[in-house]
Order: C-alpha cells, then structure tokens, then sequence
C-alpha cells in the first residue's frame, strides 16, 4: 500500500492507496512543532479507524511547501515504517514537460495537482487550487505545465480584514440569501464567497484567451466545494487531486526505476 502525504500550510492531507484504489483519505492541522512520535501515534490511529495497519505500508510519496514540518514526517517514515519516501523536489521527474522559467521556485503541490489534472480530465485544464493561497495551474493541449497565478486565499483574507477593521468580527462562511447583505455578517460572506468566485472566473478567463482551445477547469482545496457552486467557470470539484498527483508521480517514478539501464 502507498501512503501520499501533502503537507500544506494549513493542513495536511493523506491518503492510502492499494494500487490506483483510494482506500482512506484524512486531513489534520499542519503543526511545525508535531514530533516524529506525535505523527506516528496520529497515523496509526487513523488507520486502525479504517481497519488499515501501519505494517502494510510499503512506499510514501510526499510534497510539502512547510519544511519545518516536512522533517518530522520524513523522520517518522524512516524510522517507524522503515521506509524511504519519495519526496517531491525540484530536481524529481514527474513525466510533466514544464516551462516555468525556474522549476526550482514551483510548489511541489501545484506540479502534483498539474499531473493529476492531466491524467483525470485531459489537456488542456486549468487547476484552481482553493487553500491557504488561491493558485491556478495551467497545462497545455500537448500536456506541458505553463505556470499559473496566485492569489491571497480566501481564509487569510477574511483574517487580515476582521483584524485590521475593529468593528468587524469573524463569521462563518456559509451561502448568504443575497448579493446585498443585509447584515455585517452577511455583508462580509457576500464578498468573500462571490467576490472570490468572481476574481476565480475573471483570472479563468484571462488564461483561456492565451489558450488554443478551451481547456477543462477544475477545483480543488479545502475551500473548493465552498466556492465552486458560484463560479460560473469551474466544471469540476475534486478534493484529493493533489494526492492523485503524488501517486502518479509515484508509480511513474517507479516505472523509471524498473527501466534497464539505457532503456526508453
């Protein structure tokens, strides 16, 4: 079984996969201060929740934009499970042609979630990636990553407006009844759910009119389902594409592997 751990800077995401089978999926709090002993205990736990057992884990793919928390992690899966990650880096071949000027400054998020979107919905399709920062990810009609956009995420904007205006408070992001708001609360989700959906389509629209045909849009993120409903642009809403990514990006490493020397 493969265990696929993204790390980002709010939560991280994990999934088991037996093959190309999804048998658990779980996301839990990114922390820089979790030990390797915490991240241990955590798993087993939420395995033995799904009747899965530590012990039947043979590989771990991760990506990671926190490194304080990308140790403890490595450290856990060296140590408890006896196994050597693969862990997403500039210099890992993804089988994903990328025209970024400076692969070294790409996410290994946002490549995983380009590979994925490849694989689940055909080329050309535009990534928007729903978390701690709102990110578009493009990939050509002939499947070459071109790069993308980012944008302050919907939760650290609602953050820095709540803390620096002293009258308003935080709310939750539900659907209001209106565009008008009729209250501050319903005000502020007003802004945020379609002003975002709003910023989403309108970048959407931008990176189409530099396409050579229209290209597939597709949401992701823990704030996806959310947002989606009120884009008029997104086609698709698939939570664990970026974990799909990293056991693609896996299983295509391992192909490599199985390769003999100067073979194609």
């Amino acid at each position: 079984m493969l265990l696929a751990i993204d790390i980002g800077n709010t939560n991280t995401k994990m999934s088991v996969y037996a093959g190309a089978e999804p048998l658990a999926h779980w996301r839990v709090a990114t922390s820089r201060e979790r030990t390797a002993d915490e991240y241990a205990a955590t798993l087993a736990v939420l395995m033995q929740t799904r009747g899965l057992n530590l012990r039947d884990l043979d590989a771990v793919v991760i990506c990671s934009v926190v490194p304080p928390a990308l140790l403890p992690i490595v450290t856990m899966v060296r140590r408890d499970l006896g196994i050597e990650p693969l862990v997403l880096g500039p210099e890992t071949d993804t089988g994903m042609p990328v025209a970024y000027e400076n692969p070294r400054e790409l996410g290994a998020d946002r490549i995983a979630n380009a590979v994925a979107a490849r694989a689940e919905y055909g080329t050309p399709v535009i990534v928007v990636d729903l978390g701690t920062a709102t990110k578009w990810e493009v990939v050509s009609s002939d499947g070459v990553y071109l790069g993308g956009a980012i944008a302050p995420g919907v939760a650290i904007s609602l953050d820095a407006l709540v803390r620096h205006a002293a009258r308003l408070s935080r709310v939750e992001l539900v659907r209001p009844d209106s565009a008008i708001g009729r209250t501050t609360a319903d005000a502020l989700r007003a802004g945020v759910l379609y002003g975002f959906a709003g910023q989403i389509d309108a970048l959407v629209d931008r990176i189409q009119a530099e396409l050579d045909r229209p290209a597939r849009v597709v949401a992701t993120g823990g704030l996806a389902e959310l947002i989606a409903p009120e884009s008029r642009r997104i086609e698709e809403v698939d939570p664990y594409l970026t974990l799909k990514g990293l056991r693609l990006i896996y299983e295509y490493q391992r192909t490599l592997q199985q390769r003999p020397a100067g073979g194609r």
